[in-house]
């Protein structure tokens, strides 16, 4: 990576729910920078998933909200029904356009917003899940220099996400939940 790591992405679909319980509390009460997360949901679902996981883990774990600035050791994790975008300017904004892959939100649309945002300086994290949403935007990542991690999918509860992903890149790295966190940790650290 050409640069120190500025922020994260990371998109999960079948399986989330358990991926993030097993990864986010395990980061350091001072991650050096923010990771913003996609979690395929149902449209009507509320934010449990936000308050299980702040109450967990040693960051603050919210639902994005439109123009916020990300802010480091921040888990920022896409409302039900909107897609959360990375602007330029490094602030979130959030879109009820049409489903990408069948979802809203979908992890294409922020994985492509975020490389367009940080290039070099971002890292893709693509983990469990029964679609193909999250792969080309860990192309665009990987096209604009940034660092790709995806799940070994013989780990996974579904693991055509990350076959996907490693059918269309070369990932940086393929890794088990087990080791993920200490490899973001060593990553950005």
């Amino acid at each position: 990576m050409n640069r120190q790591p500025k922020a994260i992405v990371l998109g999960v679909s079948t399986g989330g729910w358990q991926a993030l319980n097993r990864t986010i509390p395990e980061l350091p009460e001072h991650f050096p920078v923010p990771l913003i997360t996609v979690q395929h949901m149902a449209s009507s679902s509320d934010n449990i998933l936000v308050k299980t996981l702040d109450q967990a883990s040693h960051l603050t774990v919210k639902e994005a909200d439109e123009k916020e600035t990300l802010n480091k050791g921040t888990v920022y994790i896409a409302p039900a029904n909107y897609h959360l975008m990375v602007e330029k300017n490094m602030t979130l904004s959030l879109s009820t356009g049409q489903p990408v892959n069948f979802s809203r939100p979908s992890i294409d649309v922020l994985f492509e917003t975020a490389a367009d945002a940080f290039g070099a300086s971002l890292i893709g994290v693509l983990l469990t899940g029964a679609s193909k949403d999250g792969s080309l935007g860990m192309l665009r990542i990987k096209n604009r220099g940034g660092l790709t991690i995806v799940q070994d999918p013989k780990t996974a509860a579904a693991p055509l996400m990350p076959q996907s992903a490693i059918d269309l890149i070369e990932a940086d790295y393929v890794t088990g939940l087990d080791e993920l966190a200490n490899l973001l940790v060593e990553l950005t650290c």
